[in-house]
C-alpha cells in the first residue's frame, strides 16, 4: 500500500487527509494519507528517516516549512527563491522539496473565470510564508507591480530583495489608498480567520472590476469577501487554493494527476462548515 502524510505541530486541524484519501478512493489507488504530529525538535529526525520509511513523501505545514527547506534538495528554481517547502517526495533515495502554494493560488483564481494578470497591479496584505509563495507566482505571471502591505514594513522589503523591483513595500497605514489602481486584492494574512482578529480595510479606493480573494478558508466567506461581494467585486475564497495546491503532491506520490471537482469542494466545505449548502 502506498502511503504519504502531512506533518506539523499541531496537526489535528489539517484537511489534507480528507482531500488525498478522497482522491485515493476515487481513482481506486491502494493507498493511505495520514496526519503525523512532528514537534520542532523531531523534524530533522523525521525527514532524515523518510527515505527508509513507508512514506513516499509528505506535506509540510506550520511551523516546519522553512526548516524543512534546509533538510531536502530544492526541486526547482522557484523553491530555491522561496526558501520554503510544503511538499517533499523521494526519487532514487534523494529527498526533494517543492512549494505548491503559488500554483494552487493561481489555479484557484483561474477556476473562477478568465484571468488576466500580465502587466496589472496587485495588492497583497501580509508578508509571511503564504504571501511569499503568492508573490512569487504573481511575478511569474508577469504582473507589473505587486504592492505588499504588512504591519512590519521590513518583511515587505525582504520580498522586494527576493523578487525585485516589481515589489512595492507599503506601510500598513497606507493599505487603503494603495488599492486605487489595483486589479487584484489578496488577503494573504490570517486576519479574518476564525479565532483571529478582524481584517481592518476599507475598499472605497478599489476599482469596480478588481478581483478580491482571501487565502483564509475558515470561514468560507470571510468578512472581506462579504464586503467585496456587496460592492459588486468578483470574489474568490481560499478553499480552492487548499484543494489546488494538493494536486501536484498527489501526482508525485501516487502517480495520478487528480482533478479538483465540485464534489471534492463540497466535501471539504461541509467539513469546515456543517451548515454549508452548495
Amino acid at each position: 500500500m502506498k502511503k504519504a502524510c502531512v506533518i506539523g505541530w499541531p496537526i489535528g486541524h489539517s484537511r489534507s487527509p480528507l482531500i488525498h484519501n478522497y482522491w485515493l478512493r476515487l481513482y481506486g489507488i491502494a493507498g493511505e494519507y495520514l496526519r503525523v504530529p512532528v514537534e520542532a525538535g523531531a523534524l530533522e529526525q523525521f525527514i532524515e528517516g523518510l527515505p527508509a520509511s513507508e512514506y513516499l513523501g509528505c506535506n509540510v505545514t506550520i511551523p516546519h516549512k522553512e526548516r524543512a527547506f534546509h533538510l531536502v534538495t530544492p526541486a526547482d528554481e522557484m523553491t530555491k527563491r522561496l526558501g520554503v517547502v510544503n511538499t517533499i517526495y523521494r526519487r532514487d533515495g534523494t529527498l526533494f522539496g517543492t512549494s505548491t502554494d503559488g500554483e494552487g493560488f493561481i489555479a484557484n483564481l483561474a477556476s473562477a473565470g478568465d484571468l488576466k494578470l500580465k502587466n496589472q497591479k496587485a495588492v497583497i496584505l501580509g508578508a509571511g510564508g503564504a504571501a511569499m509563495a503568492i508573490v512569487g507566482a504573481l511575478v511569474e505571471e508577469g504582473m507589473a507591480a505587486i504592492a505588499v502591505a504588512n504591519r512590519t514594513l521590513e518583511r515587505s522589503q525582504q520580498l522586494r530583495v527576493k523578487f525585485g523591483s516589481a515589489i512595492k513595500p507599503v506601510p500598513w497605514k497606507d493599505r487603503n489608498v494603495a488599492l486605487a489602481d489595483c486589479a487584484l486584492l489578496v488577503n494573504a494574512s490570517v486576519l479574518g480567520m476564525t479565532g483571529q482578529p478582524e481584517l481592518d480595510i476599507g475598499l472605497g479606493h478599489l476599482p469596480a472590476a478588481s478581483i478580491v480573494t482571501d487565502i483564509v478558508y475558515s470561514p468560507l466567506q470571510t468578512p472581506l469577501l462579504v464586503d467585496a461581494a456587496r460592492r459588486g467585486h468578483p470574489t474568490v475564497n481560499g478553499l480552492g487554493m487548499l484543494l489546488h495546491q494538493a494536486v501536484r503532491g498527489f501526482e508525485l506520490w501516487f502517480g495520478k494527476r487528480p482533478e479538483v471537482t465540485p464534489a471534492l469542494y463540497d466535501l471539504v466545505a461541509r467539513d469546515i462548515d456543517p451548515g454549508y449548502a452548495p
